[in-house]
């Protein structure tokens, strides 16, 4: 007889995430947060004065993973795993989030273009009191690129969702020269750390 894995709660709503998570075989449902005007103070993402981009994202994650707990007792749900996590670039010790707007878009592509940046993805996993966290760094490198090429992804929204702007795994690609490090952490998720932390709470994977 096979044993069939358990369930965990993912905290967040990203499809990204949802698809690197079914490649490994986790099997999850989605705890969904409140969003725009609405969205739960609890997962604020406005980085704190002076905060560094990797503290930034390892408490914007944990931040996330606490209120997925605290949902689930909220709403009656049965105990699982809950795992969250914040993906965050870093140019020159600057935080950059996603743009707000297309404009601010285009903006951000001009400073990443003929530069090296790097992708912070924070990882945290939760159960009961527990929470643990782990953060993978890579390095990104852009080439340069023209004002046209630019503004047509923009056009296409593809990077308005998406922190720096871009994804690596859409039109974004061809402006990418070198990757060093984690491509899922890149995407949003980094496939060795979350398994590795998904472990230590028991998850068989």
């Amino acid at each position: 007889m096979i044993n069939i894995p358990p369930r965990i709660y993912l905290a967040s709503q990203s499809p990204r995430r949802r698809e690197l998570l079914t490649q490994i075989g986790v099997r999850f449902d989605v705890l969904p947060f409140r969003g725009g005007a609405r969205a739960d103070p609890e997962v604020d993402e406005a980085p704190l004065p002076g905060e560094a981009p990797d503290v930034y994202a390892l408490r914007v994650a944990s931040g996330k993973a606490r209120h997925g707990l605290r949902l689930q007792a909220l709403r009656h749900l049965p105990e699982r795993i809950v795992l969250a996590a914040d993906t965050t670039l870093d140019l020159d010790g600057e935080i950059i989030g996603k743009p707000r707007d297309a404009a601010d878009a285009v903006t951000i592509l001009q400073r990443l273009s003929g530069r090296t940046h790097r992708v912070l993805t924070a990882v945290a996993v939760a159960l009961q009191v527990r929470i643990e966290t782990r953060l993978s760094v890579s390095e990104v490198r852009f080439r340069t690129l023209n004002e046209t090429e630019l503004r047509r992804y923009v056009a296409s929204q593809e990077p308005l969702d998406k922190a720096g702007a871009y994804g690596i795994q859409g039109r974004a690609a061809m402006f990418i020269e070198e990757i060093r490090g984690s491509p899922s952490g890149i995407m949003g998720l980094p496939l060795c750390e979350t398994a590795l932390l998904l472990r230590e709470f028991g998850y068989p994977l």
